[in-house]
């Protein structure tokens, strides 16, 4: 029962100096391992250059990360979450517009792999069979794959919800199917590729293209 007076808001207590150390050692490994990676492809990222970089020991690392393939994990997982943030704010600045929406967001995915420099090493390597972070991006538990497919899923769940659950999924996964396919492999026309594989997915969700006409900031080339 309240007796009155407002609860005081909870006070912040500041990591101990310990679990301190070990976050900002972990943000030190990881935003190393990406400049490495961007800058010499995955394949080339050794734990004693990172432990250099960061200014922390390989023991440590490995206590962190359990091996190399964990700090990968952590870095996918790093721009996974960022990937995620500005995807969502493309999508929500279209609602009640699911044609241009899903134009928008297939530009953003395909310009984030253009000007992205870790992405773009991914990508380049891929493209010469010799990089291992790929398997992150697409076929390991939690990839980028599955969490922008359950993110489009849940959007369309909102923007089209006349359309039958099954037709939406499979409209999400075959939006980043499609964009993916685009990343490792652009089309001779790449402006034109977020228009055609936006009409391909309303297709599928048998939504009209209302408002068709790409955004003004979305239209390349």
């Amino acid at each position: 029962m309240s007796d009155g007076h407002a609860s005081a808001p909870p006070r912040f207590r500041p990591d101990p100096p310990r679990v301190a150390w070990r976050k900002d050692m972990r943000e030190r490994v990881i935003t190393e391992a990406r400049a490495l990676a961007a800058e010499n492809g995955w394949d080339r990222v050794r734990v004693a250059d990172l432990a250099l970089r960061a200014d922390v020991s390989r023991p440590s690392i490995y206590k962190e990360f359990g091996d190399r393939a964990g700090i990968g994990r952590a870095l996918v997982e790093r721009e996974t979450d960022e990937f995620l943030v500005g995807l969502a704010a493309v999508l929500d600045g279209h609602r009640g517009r699911p044609a241009p929406a899903l134009e928008a967001a297939v530009a953003h995915a395909l310009e984030q792999a253009a000007v992205n420099p870790f992405v773009g090493a991914v990508l380049t390597a891929t493209r010469g069979g010799t990089d291992a972070l790929l398997p992150f991006l697409t076929s390991r538990p939690e990839p980028v794959f599955s969490s922008t497919r359950r993110l489009l899923s849940a959007w369309l769940g909102e923007a089209v919800p006349q359309a039958a659950e099954d037709r939406r999924e499979a409209a999400a996964d075959l939006a980043v199917r499609l964009t993916v396919s685009h990343m490792l492999l652009p089309a001779q026309d790449p402006g034109a590729t977020p228009l055609h594989i936006a009409r391909t997915v309303c297709t599928i969700l048998g939504v009209p293209e209302q408002d068709g006409a790409a955004h003004p900031a979305v239209r390349r080339g």
